[in-house]
């Protein structure tokens, strides 16, 4: 049992996936234990009611029944007509239906540094799943998973709209829409006239100047005349959620909207993280856990003190990809306290997140070399499980993509030295 490298590239669709498969390649899913398999796939439903939370408190606080101050930060940088939409009392019901949470696998467990609405690698995710799976490997989710999960999204067929911005993961996108069948096609965001299908939407809503129907398709979902997923709401695509889960100020929010079990589960995935606002502090007040009176002394932190990710908060060109996510010790103090600033100086049109670094834990993985021999990678991993939502409201888990990158590398993310891999059981 096992591929060769030679079988997995030559494999490749005639289109290409993603990069083109410019990655490295394995031998082999990604092994995890049995129970940490188990705990990974059962968090489709606990994500899934964490974001119908966020978006009830979002909507209490903009109907005064909360503090103002959350609806307000989640609107900043928006469009009006955008907020106006996303608050609607007809789009209450309305979630993204792809869950995938990128979880970094440590020593203790998982970490969930981002929750994505709108999620690369559903293509690739299912190539790989059905590649491995053929060769006789026991892969999360099937050979089938991925593909029925984003079926059950579009049950009738429909339409991929595939942006300019997101043209990197057109080519996956094509293979999959192919492999469901004529039923459903991809077409480009920016020329698309509306036509009565189901629409996927795959463009992210800060584009949404560049794609001339955007507006016309939020406010035709709103009216109910289109069904597309996921919604035109922004706030739920923001990763201010992953900071304001540990606020003070809504402590008791919280405990008292989500079960208890699901808010404990959020809390031991979730980094602690802060809200970067630049109003000072009162002067008996400090930052919880960072005992500090300000941010001019975390931007004055040691290497050491500085175990800390910076990140833009989402609706920007560099909230996907790493782009915009900075890794406190990893930089030079002058750096350090730059990035800072600017994250503090941009805050009232561009909030920006905080939160603690999580060590990834060390593995050691096959991986082909150039010549088709393997060598062992000493490596970090990030695990993507994607989960579906299907018409009925159920959370299904479809599978899981692995992305091993060298151990030296503080970012996991997709990279030419990066291997991309399906996972299954051990």
């Amino acid at each position: 049992m096992g591929l060769t490298l030679s079988e997995l590239r030559d494999g490749l669709p005639d289109g290409g996936l993603f990069g083109g498969g410019a990655w490295r390649w394995s031998p082999e899913p990604f092994r995890l234990g049995r129970a940490e398999a188990a705990r990974m796939m059962a968090l489709g439903h606990p994500l899934a009611r964490f974001q119908q939370t966020c978006d009830q408190l979002y909507r209490r606080s903009a109907a005064g029944k909360l503090p103002a101050w959350l609806a307000e930060l989640l609107d900043e940088g928006k469009p009006e007509w955008m907020v106006r939409l996303q608050r609607n009392k007809s789009t209450m019901g309305h979630f993204p239906r792809v869950i995938r949470p990128d979880l970094i696998l440590t020593e203790t467990g998982f970490a969930m540094t981002e929750l994505d609405s709108v999620p690369g690698g559903i293509g690739v995710t299912a190539w790989l799943s059905r590649v491995y799976q053929q060769a006789g490997f026991d892969v999360l989710g099937g050979a089938n998973g991925m593909l029925e999960g984003f079926r059950s999204l579009l049950p009738d067929g429909g339409t991929v709209l595939v942006s300019e911005e997101a043209a990197d993961y057109l080519p996956e996108m094509t293979w999959l829409s192919d492999e469901l069948g004529a039923a459903w096609k991809v077409a480009s965001a920016e020329d698309y006239v509306v036509d009565g299908q189901a629409l996927y939407r795959f463009f992210e809503l800060f584009d949404w100047e560049s794609i001339e129907s955007a507006r016309h398709l939020a406010e035709g979902a709103a009216e109910g005349k289109i069904q597309i997923t996921p919604p035109f709401k922004p706030h739920l695509e923001d990763k201010l959620w992953l900071a304001l889960l540990w606020s003070p100020a809504l402590k008791k929010v919280w405990e008292q909207s989500l079960r208890g079990s699901h808010l404990q589960r959020l809390r031991d995935l979730v980094p602690f993280g802060w809200v970067l606002d630049p109003e000072p502090l009162p002067p008996h007040a400090a930052l919880p856990r960072l005992n500090a009176h300000s941010w001019g002394e975390v931007a004055d932190f040691s290497q050491k003190e500085r175990q800390l990710v910076l990140k833009v908060s989402g609706f920007h060109e560099t909230a996907w990809g790493s782009r915009g996510v900075f890794i406190g010790h990893d930089l030079s103090g002058p750096e350090w306290s730059q990035r800072l600033q600017t994250a503090l100086e941009q805050a009232s049109e561009q909030p920006w997140i905080l939160q603690e670094f999580r060590e990834g834990r060390r593995v050691e993985h096959p991986v082909f070399r150039e010549d088709g021999s393997v060598g062992m990678m000493q490596g970090r991993v990030r695990l993507c499980p994607y989960f579906f939502t299907n018409d009925a409201g159920e959370t299904s888990f479809g599978g899981c993509l692995a992305t091993i990158v060298p151990a030296d590398k503080k970012k996991i993310h997709g990279m030419s030295d990066g291997v991309l891999v399906p996972c299954m059981i051990d």
